[in-house]
C-alpha cells in the first residue's frame, strides 16, 4: 500500500503490508504509520473483488496473526487509530479531508485484519491479538487507557465516532467503515457456537463504555435509516490523475474511501454514476440496529440497553405529558421514519424493524395506529405477500405477524374497508377498476393461505393468516364481489381437500385391516418394514387431517362473525353463499362443525324463502337488490351468539432462536461484504 496506488495482485508483496506483518516490532511513533496509511488502490466494486482482496492479504493477515503477539503491530495501529479518533470532531469541523482520509485506511486496515481473525481464530485468541503489547521504548507514555481491552476501546471509539462525528460528504465512508468494523467483530456470532452472552465483543457492546451511549447510538442509526443519504458524488468520480501528489491528495480520498464503499456492488468495471447512488449508509445502519437489538435478549445477567432505547423512544413532535420514565430514551421525528418506513419497506431488514418497531414500541404503535394514510404501509406489506413465492419464509411471516397486531385494533380494520384503491396495478388474479384497502388485504391473505394449501403442515403461515382475518371480521363491510367469490372458494377447497384427504385414511385403514387378517409368510423380511412405512403415513394423513379441520373450523367462523356483525353491509357475501350454499351441507352433522354452521344455515334459508317469493328467472341484479333490501328486516337476534374472534399475536419464549440466524443471514447477504460460507456455522446457506 503505501503512498503509491495499488491492484489487488500488489497487495500480497506490498513492502509496507509485509513490514507491518513482520516479527519486526514498529513504534507507534514510527513514520512508518503515516506513509502505510497514504494508499490508494482499484477499487472492489463487487463480491468477487472483495473475495479477490482478501484472498491477496490472506497471507499477510495470517503472517501479522502469528507475529503479533509478539511485535504488538496490531494493538499499534490500533492506538494510532483510537489518537485520531479523539481528534476527529474537530477534523471534520475544519474539513481536514486528508486526516480524515488517513484515520479511514487506519480503520480500513483494523477491519480487514479483524475479519480474518474472527473468521480463523477462536475469540480468546482474537482478543489475545488487540491486547498484544509492543515492546516499551524509552521516554515512552502512554497515548491510550491501558487498563481497559484494547477491543473495547476500539469499540467504544467506533461507537462515538457513529454518534459525534456528522455525517457530512467527507466523513460518510468514514461511518460506513465504522459500521463495517462494528459487524465484523459481531459477526463472531456467525463463526462460533456459543450464544452471544458469553462473547465479550457483546459484553464490550452491552455493559462496557459503549452501553454509555446506547440511546445516543440507537438514535444516530435511526437516524441514517431515515435520512436515506446516497454516497456522495466525490466517492464515486474518476480521479485518475489523483495518486502520487500532495496537492491532490484531498481528490485521491474518492478512491481510497470509495475502495470498500462499493465492497459486494456492481458488476462490471465500467459503472454508471446512478448505479453508485446508492443508500448505502442508511442500509448499514439498519442491519448493525437489528444486530445490536436481537442480541442478548434472554439472558437476564446482560442487560441490552440498545434494545430498550428502541423499545422507548417517543416523538419529537408531540408535547408529552406522561410522566418520565425510568430509562434513558430519546426522541425522533415519528412522521419521518413513518414516511421512510413507508418508502422503503421492500427487504426484510427494514420489514424486520416494523415488527420491533409496531411490536414492542407502544409510541411508534400507536402512531401508526392514528394515520389516515395507512395505505401507504399496508400496500408494501401485501406487495411482499403477493410475491411470496419471490421471497424467504422468514419475509413472510414477518410481514404477516404485522399485519396480525394491526388487526387487533378494532380502529385499523374499520379505517382498511374506508380506504379506496383504484387498479391496482400488481394484483393480476383480476382487473378491478376499484376496491377498498380492507377487500385487497382479504384477497392477499386467502391468495397466501392458498399458495400454502399444498403445505397444509405448515400451521403457523395459516393460523397466523386466519387469525389475520378473525379479527378484522366483524368490521368485513361492503366487500366486493370478488372478495366474497374468493371467500367463499376458500372454503370450497377446503372441503374438497378434507374429502379427498378422509378418503385416503379410510383406504389407508382397510389396507391395515385387511393385512391383519392374513398370516404373515415365515419366509418374509420386507413386510414389516412396509407395515410401519404404511402406519407413519396414516398418522401424517391424521395429522393433516386435524389441521386442516381447524383451519375448515376458523373459515367457518370468520363468515359467521361476518354475517353476524355486518350482514346488511355485506350483500354479496349473502350472494356468494347462497350460490355455493350445497357445499355447506357436507358439515351439517360433523360434530366439529355443526355448531358453527348453525348461523349459515339460518341466513341462508332466510334469504332462500325471500327468493322464492320473487318467483323464477330473476337477474343477478334483481337477486341482490332482494338481498338489500330483506336484510334490513333480518332478525339479529335469530342468531347464536359466539365469543368475539379476537385474537393476539405472543412472541415465542426464545426468540433468539429464530432471529439470530435470520439477522446474521441478512447480513451475509445485504451487507455489501464477503464472509467465508466455508467457515459460517449459525446458519445453513441451503436452508
Amino acid at each position: 500500500m503505501g503512498a503509491n496506488s495499488s491492484s489487488f495482485s500488489d497487495l500480497a508483496t506490498n513492502p509496507y503490508l509485509m513490514r507491518f506483518a513482520s516479527s519486526e516490532p514498529i513504534s507507534v511513533h514510527d513514520p512508518f504509520w503515516n506513509q502505510l496509511l497514504s494508499y490508494t488502490f482499484l477499487i472492489p466494486i463487487n463480491s468477487s473483488d472483495a473475495k479477490l482482496l482478501e484472498e491477496s492479504t490472506a497471507l499477510t493477515c495470517k503472517n501479522l496473526a502469528i507475529n503479533n503477539c509478539k511485535t504488538g503491530n496490531f494493538g499499534a495501529l490500533v492506538r494510532k487509530f483510537l489518537v485520531r479518533c479523539t481528534e476527529l470532531k474537530a477534523s471534520a469541523q475544519c474539513e481536514d479531508n486528508i486526516f480524515t482520509w488517513q484515520t479511514y485506511n487506519a480503520l480500513f486496515i483494523i477491519r480487514s485484519v479483524c475479519k480474518y481473525l474472527v473468521e480463523h481464530l477462536s475469540e480468546d485468541l482474537l482478543i489475545q491479538q488487540f491486547d498484544a503489547k509492543l515492546p516499551k521504548e524509552e521516554g515512552q507514555t502512554a497515548d491510550v487507557d491501558d487498563a481497559t481491552p484494547m477491543g473495547e476501546q476500539l469499540m467504544t471509539a467506533l461507537v462515538e465516532l457513529l454518534v459525534d462525528v456528522p455525517v457530512l460528504n467527507f466523513t460518510y465512508a468514514l461511518h460506513l467503515e465504522a459500521l463495517n468494523a462494528l459487524l465484523v467483530l459481531l459477526s463472531v456470532q456467525m463463526f462460533q457456537p456459543m450464544p452471544a452472552s458469553k462473547f465479550a465483543v457483546y459484553k464490550y457492546m452491552m455493559e462496557g463504555k459503549c452501553s454509555i451511549h446506547a440511546c445516543l447510538l440507537v438514535k444516530a442509526l435511526i437516524r441514517n435509516y431515515v435520512n436515506q443519504e446516497k454516497c456522495p458524488a466525490e466517492l464515486y468520480k474518476n480521479t485518475t490523475d489523483s495518486v502520487g501528489a500532495i496537492a491532490n491528495m484531498t481528490a485521491s480520498l474518492a478512491s481510497s474511501l470509495w475502495s470498500v464503499v462499493t465492497l459486494g456492488m456492481g458488476s462490471t468495471n465500467e459503472k454508471k454514476e446512478e448505479e453508485f447512488n446508492e443508500t448505502l449508509l442508511a442500509n448499514q445502519s439498519l442491519l448493525f440496529l437489528m444486530v445490536l437489538t436481537n442480541h442478548c435478549t434472554s439472558d437476564m445477567a446482560l442487560n441490552n440497553p440498545y434494545r430498550q432505547a428502541l423499545f422507548q423512544f417517543t416523538n419529537s413532535q408531540e408535547q408529552s405529558t406522561a410522566p418520565t420514565t425510568a430509562h434513558a430514551t430519546f426522541k425522533t421525528d415519528f412522521t419521518e421514519l413513518y414516511k421512510t418506513l413507508c418508502s422503503t419497506l421492500r427487504d426484510d431488514q427494514t420489514t424486520l424493524l416494523l415488527y420491533l418497531l409496531i411490536h414492542r414500541n407502544p409510541n411508534m404503535k400507536a402512531f401508526i395506529l392514528s394515520r389516515t394514510n395507512i395505505d401507504q404501509l399496508v400496500m408494501p406489506l401485501l406487495k411482499i405477500l403477493y410475491y411470496a413465492q419471490e421471497k424467504n419464509s422468514h419475509h413472510i411471516y414477518m410481514a404477516l405477524i404485522i399485519l396480525l397486531v394491526l388487526s387487533e385494533d378494532d380502529v385499523f380494520n374499520k379505517a382498511v374497508h374506508e380506504i379506496s384503491l383504484k387498479n391496482v396495478p400488481w394484483f393480476k388474479e383480476r382487473q378491478m377498476s376499484e376496491i377498498s384497502l380492507g377487500g385487497l388485504l382479504i384477497l392477499v391473505v386467502i391468495r397466501t393461505i392458498q399458495f400454502n394449501i399444498a403445505r397444509m403442515r405448515d400451521k403457523y403461515l395459516h393460523t397466523n393468516c386466519l387469525a389475520a382475518l378473525a379479527n378484522m371480521s366483524a368490521q368485513f363491510t361492503n366487500l366486493h364481489q370478488y372478495v366474497a367469490q374468493r371467500l367463499v372458494s376458500l372454503f370450497s377447497q377446503l372441503c374438497k381437500k378434507h374429502m379427498k384427504l378422509v378418503e385416503q385414511i379410510r383406504v389407508s385403514a382397510m389396507k391395515e385391516s385387511q393385512r391383519g387378517d392374513k398370516v404373515a409368510a415365515p419366509e418374509g423380511q420386507g413386510q414389516g418394514h412396509k407395515d410401519d412405512e404404511e402406519e407413519a403415513n396414516q398418522e401424517d394423513y391424521m395429522q393433516d387431517l386435524a389441521v386442516l379441520e381447524e383451519v375448515i373450523r376458523m373459515v367457518l367462523e370468520i363468515i359467521n362473525s361476518c354475517l353476524t356483525s355486518g350482514l346488511h353491509h355485506n350483500p354479496h357475501l349473502v350472494y356468494t353463499l347462497l350460490y355455493q350454499k350445497d357445499a355447506f351441507g357436507l358439515f351439517r352433522s360433523h360434530p366439529t362443525f355443526q355448531d358453527v354452521i348453525v348461523n349459515i344455515d339460518t341466513v341462508l334459508a332466510y334469504f332462500s324463502t325471500k327468493l322464492e317469493q320473487m318467483g323464477g328467472n330473476s337477474s343477478p341484479s334483481e337477486v341482490l337488490q332482494v338481498i338489500e333490501q330483506s336484510s334490513r328486516q333480518f332478525r339479529r337476534d335469530r342468531l347464536k351468539k359466539f365469543p368475539e374472534l379476537k385474537f393476539k399475536y405472543v412472541e415465542e419464549e426464545s426468540p433468539e432462536e429464530f432471529f439470530i440466524p435470520y439477522i446474521w443471514s441478512l447480513v451475509y447477504h445485504s451487507s455489501n461484504m464477503y464472509f467465508n460460507a466455508t467457515k459460517i456455522i449459525l446458519f445453513s446457506l441451503s436452508s
